[in-house]
């Protein structure tokens, strides 16, 4: 089979060329950027999986309801294998209610950030009724409200689908 640029000896020796060049940038840049994103990732508490050993100086502690169509939301049970049973989590939200954050420096922990680690579905959540409260009063930022000591959150969420017929069989 005839390749194109491979026919003429000089093509064939100024595609290999490029080809050689492209890979050594594309290999390039992967590195680069994957040793980029793990400096940043160091600095992350949402990335870091155990805090053990670390330097903690900022903590933080709070409660947070979460309701879904004025129900109280169950958090789903955690199974995962990936955490080791003696890790002790930069962020944790207990069956209590209550939420705790703690690193090696202040960082502004959000109410999101809590839901995300948590599994809650906000994707079938209608953003534009449900609503955060911060001791009864409602926040302008959602769920980038920022975590404050001894605060009381409140999430009130609205599925997108309220309201709405299902074809579910009823529940006897």
């Amino acid at each position: 089979m005839f390749w194109p640029g491979m026919g003429d000896p000089t093509k064939r020796k100024k595609t290999l060329r490029f080809l050689a060049i492209s890979a050594a940038i594309g290999i390039t840049v992967v590195l680069v950027s994957t040793t980029v994103i793990s400096k940043v990732k160091e600095q992350d508490p949402l990335y870091h999986k155990c805090v053990n050993g670390l330097d903690i100086t900022y903590h933080v502690s709070a409660t947070l309801d979460i309701q879904v169509d004025g129900k109280k939301w169950i958090r789903p049970v955690y199974t995962g294998t990936d955490i080791p049973k003696d890790c002790e989590r930069s962020m944790v939200f207990l069956d209590d209610g209550t939420i705790r954050g703690e690193w090696i420096k202040k960082y502004p922990f959000e109410v999101g950030q809590f839901l995300w680690m948590s599994g809650f579905p906000l994707r079938d959540m209608d953003e534009t009724k449900s609503k955060i409260y911060v001791n009864e009063v409602e926040s302008s930022n959602f769920i980038h409200t920022v975590v404050q000591d001894g605060v009381h959150y409140k999430a009130a969420f609205v599925t997108k689908n309220a309201g709405a017929p299902t074809f579910t069989p009823p529940k006897s």
